[in-house]
């Protein structure tokens, strides 16, 4: 798996420029996060993307990007092999979603790699589905009582599965 920061413009169409190499080297996107309020000093958008792809095209695959002329911020290689899924519930957008994913992502063995979000009402509790991903088993554990540690100091519920 590769992750990688893109800086994008903010129009349309430049998203593509980046997704257009992947799909073409046979990649399988697994999330694409924009960060719009973190602006970049050349007014861009920084766009976190994870990557499925055969490792022998990832250094292909950054040529291509680049050659578009998308700076890649930066982007890692990574080995995570095991993955689990839970349930978030409470109110997750209210309490700072960004150092939720952040408290797993730091660690440097583990990532969010896909999060889908329900937001009933504006000031009812969300339903969050959250995917994390780390090099070992051992890790993942780590990883998940991590996320469910800063989960309980916000007051949100972690459903594990069975």
């Amino acid at each position: 798996m590769l992750t990688m920061v893109v800086e994008l413009e903010d129009k349309p169409g430049q998203l593509i420029k980046v997704l257009e190499p992947i799909s073409k080297l046979g990649g399988n996107i697994i999330s694409v996060t924009h960060r719009r309020d973190e602006i970049t000093p050349l007014g861009k958008i920084p766009v976190r993307i994870a990557v499925q792809i055969d490792e022998k095209k990832i250094d292909q695959l950054i040529r291509e990007i680049e050659s578009r002329g998308i700076c890649i911020r930066n982007y890692n290689r990574v080995k995570h092999t095991v993955t689990t899924s839970l349930l978030l519930i409470g109110h997750i957008i209210h309490t700072d979603l960004r150092s939720t994913v952040d408290a797993v992502d730091r660690t440097g063995f583990a990532e969010v790699v896909e999060m889908r979000i329900v937001m009933p009402e504006l000031n009812k509790p969300s339903t969050a589905f959250i995917k994390l991903s780390a090099v070992n088993d051992e890790k993942l554990r780590e990883s998940v009582r991590i996320l469910k540690e800063v989960c309980k100091a916000k007051g949100i519920k972690v459903v594990e599965p069975l």
